[in-house]
């Protein structure tokens, strides 16, 4: 089937995408709500109620991040394996410059906000589990 025809199929069932949430992998899904919720405000509603949690989902605002635990879970750092490095999520945010003030002190900073070619503001954050967030916006 052609791409076309894809668009086609879609478009005639009123369907449409509304959004996308990374899911993480991580062997803590425990201290990882922790460490979201104090250092970047997110809030948590983890499965089951109390731990050892296997799921959990992060929220702030209008971004959200899936956790799922997988027992003994390291990720691999693959940070290094292209010049621009490799990112697990690009949030995009109104005012990146406050956000960056705020959590510059408090977080791993893999490169602190600077303004890109394409005119966008970013900065980025590695996370407990290696994970790595990209910060973006205007100023």
């Amino acid at each position: 089937m052609d791409l076309k025809a894809v668009r086609l199929r879609w478009r005639s069932r009123n369907a449409a995408f509304n959004s996308i949430t990374p899911c993480f992998a991580v062997a803590d899904i425990g201290a990882t709500i922790l460490w979201y919720q104090e250092k970047l405000g997110f809030r948590s509603d983890p499965f089951p109620e109390s731990e050892p949690y296997v799921f959990a989902i992060l929220s702030l605002d209008h971004v959200e991040i899936m956790l799922q635990r997988v027992e003994g879970y390291e990720k691999p750092d693959l940070y290094a394996r292209r010049s621009g490095g490799v990112w697990d999520a690009y949030i995009r945010i109104k005012d990146v410059a406050e956000l960056y003030e705020a959590v510059k002190d408090e977080v791993t900073i893999i490169k602190p906000l600077q303004k890109q070619p394409y005119g966008a503001w970013e900065f980025e954050v590695k996370d407990p589990n290696g994970y790595v967030l990209v910060f973006s916006g205007v100023s």
